[in-house]
């Protein structure tokens, strides 16, 4: 008993430095937008009504949607929007054309992450170091040096890994949140009416009298929820009870008595609204408090870069991105990843974030539209899950995800003001990754469509070439195809220049399906084609690591054993060769076929032994 409570206690604290990093760091730049946006004037009764907007976005949003409904909808332990797409398209998969369009509509939430993992760390490091213009203005042209180092440093120390230092996250979040609350109690004792603010009487006279103001402000005020979506996406990592709980006892309160401190601060000394956070301490504490929000902002942003990770990973297994260089840190947890590309990717994007916007407030405006548009899309596929999955009636899944589709609407609608202001730049990146994640869905498409035109029927062919055979030489062949059934081009290669075929032969397919986890128990499936030949195909989950050598290792005793010494994997290398046309526009196919060109080699990937591999190359027209 001791033990579970132990590990709940363990859980709860990695889920405090992990999960909410990012809302927690959000109380730097909340406030001070809603209030230095000049649109909401100056009175009690206003400070009153935009803090009970807070608190009830807070626990409408996250406390109602997140952390009661939608951490139900878990896919094997799993959570995050790559899990929830999965799980609508499976219970929509009696609808064709339904689900389709949900996957169209899931795969651009999901390229919308990136445009957020972008703005995120930039906005959170930034506002943080920018609380060194409080201590002294003098400091201020150090602020985009200084918060450029931060990042470098952070992305730079990605390839080592963070096990070494994720253990420490935990304890200085949550050191974070005690000093929110404790800043909080501190004014808020100087002004305890502020605390009738929770009242949901306040959040309403404020929107009924000024309704004008309360949709253009939505667009600052969704900055108190910036990364709800963690919440759900990191469900596998910590499991419900550690996330709810953390909430609740934790970062709720810490964030709600830090928002009334705010406001207790403001009705006393409007003029701090400039910077309402870092104005809330004394003097003497400035620089501690800056060290520790810097500290904060990144973990938060992390957080949002393993999540990166972890999400690419995932599409690639789903089909949408190619193979790309997956590096593993660490020999225990199979989850800690570091992909270079999306890494450096990332930092390049976001210096240029940092250098074009300049401040935390004018990235605020940039901030948003990305995190409104995912929070619309998870509510959308909550509705078919809940519907076609769970089973529920019709009129209760409509009720249930219909108001909070109102609310992720309103907060949308308002954040498409700032379409011109900057929120342009987290969708011209997330438009971007779309492009590239149809484009390579549709041509691995049009490729296996080409490949099963040309290809030759496999239990056919064999027959005829056992007619005649050719000389057999000892050890295992493996030969990877993309269709079972088929023959590989690497086949007829090895038989036209090498005039041999080996004393077993395994024709293997790996299948990639729309669930995380496919245990050992159903990995393989293995049909004799007779003359030593076997059809294999090998299932892997989207949260699966592909290691083909160790899903063979299940064939012993079934007549084939597989020698690693005298065992060779042969791969087909396609050069794809666009054509006037084709199946797509011309550009598109330009580009898939620089993807397939740059994708790294699927040896690496499906972690075949580097001196055991031959590649045999072949051109493809699409």
């Amino acid at each position: 008993m001791s033990a579970s409570k132990s590990s709940l206690t363990a859980l709860t604290l990695g889920a405090i430095g992990v999960v909410y990093g990012d809302i927690g760091t959000s109380v730097l730049y909340a406030v001070k937008e809603v209030f230095g946006s000049g649109h909401v004037p100056f009175t009690p009764d206003n400070v009153y009504g935009i803090l009970s907007i807070f608190f009830w976005t807070l626990t409408v949003i996250v406390s109602i949607k997140y952390v009661v409904l939608v951490l139900r909808a878990d896919n094997n332990g799993e959570g995050g929007l790559v899990a929830m797409l999965a799980l609508a398209s499976q219970a929509v998969k009696h609808k064709p054309e339904l689900r389709r369009l949900l996957l169209i509509v899931g795969i651009f939430g999901t390229s919308l992450f990136y445009g957020d993992g972008v703005i995120t760390p930039a906005i959170s490091v930034l506002s943080a170091v920018e609380g060194l213009e409080v201590v002294s203005p003098a400091f201020k042209q150090y602020v985009i040096p200084l918060t450029l180092v931060i990042l470098f440093g952070l992305f730079a120390v990605q390839k080592h890994g963070t096990a070494g230092i994720g253990k420490f996250f935990g304890p200085i979040t949550l050191l974070w949140f005690i000093v929110l609350a404790v800043l909080g109690i501190s004014h808020i004792v100087t002004n305890p009416a502020i605390l009738w603010a929770i009242s949901p009487h306040y959040a309403l006279g404020f929107m009924i009298h000024n309704p004008g103001i309360t949709f253009i402000i939505l667009g600052a005020v969704v900055l108190c929820v910036t990364g709800a979506e963690a919440l759900y996406a990191d469900l596998g990592h910590f499991g419900k009870k550690p996330i709810r709980l953390a909430w609740f006892a934790v970062v709720m309160p810490a964030l709600t008595l830090n928002y009334f401190g705010q406001g207790a601060l403001l009705l006393k000394n409007p003029e701090a609204v400039k910077n309402p956070f870092f104005l809330m301490a004394p003097d003497w504490a400035l620089i501690p408090l800056v060290l520790l929000a810097t500290m904060a902002t990144v973990i938060a942003s992390q957080a949002l870069i393993s999540g990166a990770f972890s999400v690419t990973k995932q599409v690639i297994q789903l089909g949408y991105l190619p193979r790309l260089n997956i590096q593993h840190t660490s020999v225990r947890d199979t989850g800690q990843i570091y992909i270079p590309l999306v890494n450096w990717g990332l930092f390049v994007t976001i210096v240029l974030a940092v250098v074009m916007f300049r401040s935390s407030s004018n990235l605020a405006a940039a901030y948003g539209i990305a995190v409104c548009t995912d929070m619309l899309i998870t509510t959308i596929l909550t509705f078919y899950v809940i519907r076609y999955s769970w089973n529920y009636p019709l009129a209760l899944c409509v009720a249930a995800t219909g108001v909070f589709f109102i609310v992720d609407f309103a907060f949308f609608a308002s954040n498409l003001m700032k379409l011109f202001a900057g929120g342009w730049f987290p969708l011209v990146i997330g438009g971007a990754i779309f492009a590239l994640m149809i484009t390579w869905k549709d041509g691995r498409r049009l490729l296996n469509e080409k490949l099963r035109e040309d290809a030759l029927d496999l239990p056919s062919f064999l027959e005829a070439v056992f007619v005649s055979p050719p000389t057999r030489v000892d050890g295992t062949a493996v030969f990877l195809t993309a269709e079972p059934g088929t023959v590989p081009n690497a086949l007829l290669h090895n038989l036209k220049h090498n005039k041999v075929l080996h004393e077993h032969n395994l024709f293997v397919t790996v299948r990639n399906h729309e669930i995380p986890w496919i245990g050992l128990d159903k990995r393989l499936e293995i049909e004799s084609l007779g003359h030593h030949c076997w059809q294999v195909v090998i299932h892997y989950g989207f949260k699966n690591d592909p290691d083909v050598p160790k899903a063979l290792e299940q064939i012993k005793g079934r007549g084939c054993e597989l020698e690693p010494m005298t065992t060779s994997y042969f791969l087909s290398r396609d050069t794809v060769i666009p054509t006037i046309g084709g199946g797509m526009s011309q550009w598109r196919e330009k580009l898939f076929a620089q993807m397939h060109h740059n994708a790294s080699g699927a040896a690496d990937f499906l972690n075949l032994p580097n001196n055991s591999v031959v590649e045999l190359g072949s051109k493809i027209e699409i």
